[in-house]
């Protein structure tokens, strides 16, 4: 046999040797690619199963969560009706209250109602450039003078460019809006420069300029406490008199 004739042969094999190969290795591929198709179908069925599964817990849920709420609103309801029937029952007795009550005194009770006034406050200035500021919580018409403000909670200051300012606390005041004169009562304290002085009435008399302080008149400083029947400011020059309660007594001092 000649060489070349062996050189022929020799290729053919490895002809036929690459081709079995080749077509091995596209079977094996193509069984692995079939292999592979055939795994993610079983995965998606499994997921699927799975998200069935979760939807019908989650329905299973949402119609107990359902059938509560429709249980909380029964009770809601049942609960509603019950206020409105003690509310219509209280006002059946309101009714029937007011009817009891005389005329006068349901009369009476709206005019206090409808002249309530809160947070009053009230500025004036006299000749002389005295300035009287009174502040109060609350305040009312009286009902005998419709000029005079009844107060509750009263703060007054009286305040001038020569001398100290006078500041005044009381649970009670009538003010006359007509000439602007006050009268505090029931826990007044007046402080003034170094003194406090505490009583049970206060009256300010803004045409006289004048201010006097009675009833239990206890007057206090730094150096003593004095009892006196009556004080007596003067509003345009601050001066104070301190008066003994009878003409015939002297002014109790207590000495710190």
């Amino acid at each position: 046999m000649s060489i070349k004739s062996f050189l022929q042969i020799i290729i053919l094999c490895l002809i036929g040797l690459i081709i079995s190969v080749v077509y091995l290795k596209y079977f094996k591929t193509e069984n692995n690619v079939v292999e592979e198709i055939e795994l993610s179908e079983n995965n998606l069925m499994n997921e699927t199963e799975e998200l069935k599964n979760k939807i019908i817990e989650l329905e299973l849920k949402n119609n107990k969560l359902e059938d509560k709420i429709a249980n909380n609103e029964s009770k809601d309801r049942i609960e509603n009706i019950k206020i409105k029937d003690e509310v219509k029952n209280e006002k059946k007795n309101d009714i029937k209250e007011i009817k009891d009550e005389k005329p006068v005194k349901k009369e009476i009770n709206k005019k206090e109602i409808k002249n309530l006034v809160k947070d009053v406050e009230y500025i004036s200035v006299d000749q002389k450039g005295n300035e009287f500021y009174l502040l109060a919580n609350s305040g009312k018409t009286n009902n005998d003078n419709k000029n005079i403000l009844d107060l509750k909670n009263v703060r007054g200051e009286i305040n001038s460019d020569k001398r100290a300012t006078i500041y005044i606390t009381s649970d009670y005041a009538h003010y006359n809006s007509e000439n602007l004169n006050s009268k505090f009562y029931k826990n007044v304290i007046i402080n003034y420069e170094d003194k406090k002085i505490t009583c049970i009435n206060f009256d300010i008399n803004m045409e006289t300029n004048k201010a006097i302080a009675y009833n239990k008149v206890v007057v206090t400083d730094p150096k003593s406490i004095m009892k006196a029947g009556i004080v007596e400011f003067d509003l345009k020059t601050k001066d104070i008199n301190i008066n003994p309660e009878k003409a015939e007594s002297e002014v109790e001092v207590v000495t710190n």
